[in-house]
């Protein structure tokens, strides 16, 4: 049932994919505020985005997080180009090989993950530790992200998007995996749970794509996610992590290609929807006719 749920998750990571680059787009016209509530583009980004969290939550009741998380990586390839063409041009070659240096970086590094099937347990003690932990990063990184600007800025906000997310994909793991076809395992404060840090998540994401960079706070979120559902997966859910040494050198290339690829897509200009303005050079007024004028 792996494979099941691996192609769900990869046609839910290419909607979410595009209705990514379809709230960016707009987030960035209108800023993070209730005014995107009036854009047609954000609600239907918004619905292609949520169609393909449902594909990827149902992924996750066949597969572990391991194994699904990090197919949504790979749609890094896809967005970036998506993006570009929102705003009518050509994606540059930074932002391609951007993209794909993080995307085949992480890939690689998940890769380095053994796949196992283990049935999701977690106790309220310890989801209630997670979620602390969730939010002391979440509150850290808006703190740092109001005193910096530009693609640090659009980085730090995707990191609190994405731990956020992780916990909202951890969850749905417990929640879907543990039913076992039992639906009454549902009633739970788990499954409450998902839909408010749905929420949050949301908002956090809009905040991220309003600074304009888009490849950036995509990458910050396609990295955060994975590898902390990865974590989160090992150290609450009991999925096994690589553990022979064979691997260390592997692991250390994989992080340092997606690094560099972060870096490149984080030093490129930031899109907008509108183009800059022009500053008209003021017209001289005529001078005033007096009567020596006149009479001269």
């Amino acid at each position: 049932m792996t494979w099941v749920g691996l192609i769900i998750a990869l046609a839910g990571a290419l909607g979410y994919a595009l209705g990514a680059a379809m709230q960016q787009y707009e987030a960035v016209a209108e800023g993070a505020s209730l005014r995107l509530v009036r854009r047609p583009r954000w609600w239907i980004g918004g619905a292609i985005g949520f169609t393909g969290a449902c594909l990827h939550a149902v992924a996750l009741s066949f597969a572990p997080l391991v194994a699904v998380q990090p197919i949504s990586v790979a749609t890094l390839v896809f967005a970036v180009p998506l993006a570009a063409f929102m705003y009518g041009r050509k994606p540059h070659k930074a932002e391609i090989f951007g993209s794909i240096a993080v995307a085949v970086g992480l890939l690689w590094l998940m890769l380095l993950v053994p796949h196992h099937d283990v049935p999701p347990r977690l106790g309220n003690g310890a989801a209630l530790g997670f979620l602390a932990v969730i939010g002391v990063i979440v509150l850290v990184t808006q703190v740092f992200a109001g005193r910096v600007n530009g693609p640090g800025r659009a980085l730090l906000l995707s990191v609190g998007a994405g731990v956020v997310t992780a916990s909202v994909s951890t969850f749905v793991r417990v929640v879907g995996g543990g039913m076992e076809g039992d639906w009454g395992r549902l009633v739970h404060w788990f499954t409450l749970a998902v839909p408010v840090l749905l929420v949050c998540a949301v908002v956090l994401l809009q905040r991220s794509y309003a600074v304009g960079y888009f490849g950036i706070a995509y990458a910050g979120v396609q990295v955060v996610d994975p590898i902390t559902s990865v974590l989160a997966g090992a150290l609450l859910l009991g999925e096994p992590l690589p553990t022979s040494p064979s691997t260390a050198i592997p692991a250390l290339l994989a992080s340092a290609l997606t690094i560099g690829g972060t870096i490149t897509l984080g030093r490129l200009a930031p899109d907008h929807t509108q183009p800059a303005s022009v500053e008209v050079p003021p017209v001289p007024s005529p001078h005033p006719v007096t009567a020596t004028s006149d009479a001269n």
